[in-house]
């Protein structure tokens, strides 16, 4: 990517498009060409059509999607499937038809089997069961990575499928019905320590590892990759390190404030037991995460503060 070259960051709104966007900004790269969605339904063919025909954007970042938590993914899945499979099918062609010098692709990692090896190389794709409180958006996200793979040997597209792991920070999505772990946690425990609550209530049994990545490292990593990397085999982003949950309530509630105890509701689902991205080939290319989890929680707090808590 040179300056001067227009680059289609779709989803920009979102955690990982405004991301995106802000790292894109610090370079000066573009002009970027952004679109809400009331003003570009991505799920709309023919609108899509019309908008890459008439902007023609050089690069794109893919990252608009349906995304929710366990909850939102388990009592949605048709929603989930369908906006994603409609939402990509329609960005990657037009893409190409449109003729895009290359597209980052971003889907997540729970793409991967269930119960995978640990920690999962990106070869373990298509090897087992899925966790089944996420199926519907797993494949669609699967579906686009083997789409990218396709118009890769069809067509010579340069599309590129990166796989992130739990992400959170800047513009994430706090609302308690809909969110995933880390901003959940965080809302509870400060919405708690307003309110002057004895204790919080935590999903699950607290044992489940998982890995968190900030968001601004992955939007460096994808426009490192967006430079540098060629195949269209999927590279998995992430720290190559993980948490329990229980570990990361902890922090949370000690970045906040909150001086109550942590009560865990074992009547609901845990999810995957583990989840740690194998990185080895992510940092073979170059790249590695820079923010720690502490710092990011503390980042993510001070954001949170500024633009939601009492908003």
């Amino acid at each position: 990517m040179q300056k001067g070259e227009k680059v289609f960051v779709a989803g920009h709104r979102g955690l990982v498009g405004s991301a995106i966007v802000r790292r894109l900004d610090s370079e000066g790269l573009g002009p970027i060409v952004t679109r809400t969605r009331a003003e570009l339904d991505l799920t709309d063919r023919l609108a899509v059509d019309r908008f890459f025909a008439d902007e023609k954007p050089a690069y794109v970042f893919l990252a608009a999607a349906k995304v929710g938590g366990i909850l939102a993914n388990d009592t949605y899945p048709a929603d989930f499937i369908r906006d994603n499979l409609l939402i990509q099918t329609h960005v990657i062609d037009a893409a190409h038809k449109s003729g895009v010098k290359k597209l980052v692709f971003l889907g997540s990692s729970c793409i991967y089997p269930k119960l995978a090896q640990q920690p999962i190389k990106e070869e373990y794709l298509l090897t087992g069961a899925l966790e089944p409180t996420n199926d519907a958006y797993a494949v669609a996200k699967i579906a686009g990575i083997q789409m990218c793979k396709a118009y890769h040997k069809q067509f010579g597209m340069r599309a590129i499928s990166l796989m992130p792991t739990n992400l959170y920070g800047p513009n994430d999505n706090f609302d308690l019905q809909k969110s995933h772990v880390l901003p959940a946690l965080m809302r509870k425990f400060h919405e708690a320590k307003a309110a002057g609550q004895p204790s919080v209530v935590v999903w699950g049994s607290g044992s489940p590892r998982r890995e968190f990545l900030h968001v601004d490292d992955l939007a460096d990593a994808c426009v490192h990759l967006m430079r540098t990397y060629e195949s269209p085999e999927l590279v998995n982003v992430g720290v190559g390190d993980d948490v329990t949950i229980r570990e990361l309530a902890e922090t949370i509630r000690d970045v906040v404030g909150f001086r109550g105890d942590l009560t865990w509701d074992t009547s609901k689902p845990d999810g995957t037991p583990r989840k740690l991205l194998d990185v080895s080939r992510l940092h073979g290319l170059g790249w590695k995460a820079k923010i720690g989890l502490r710092q990011g929680v503390e980042q993510t707090y001070a954001w949170y503060l500024a633009n939601v808590a009492g908003k």
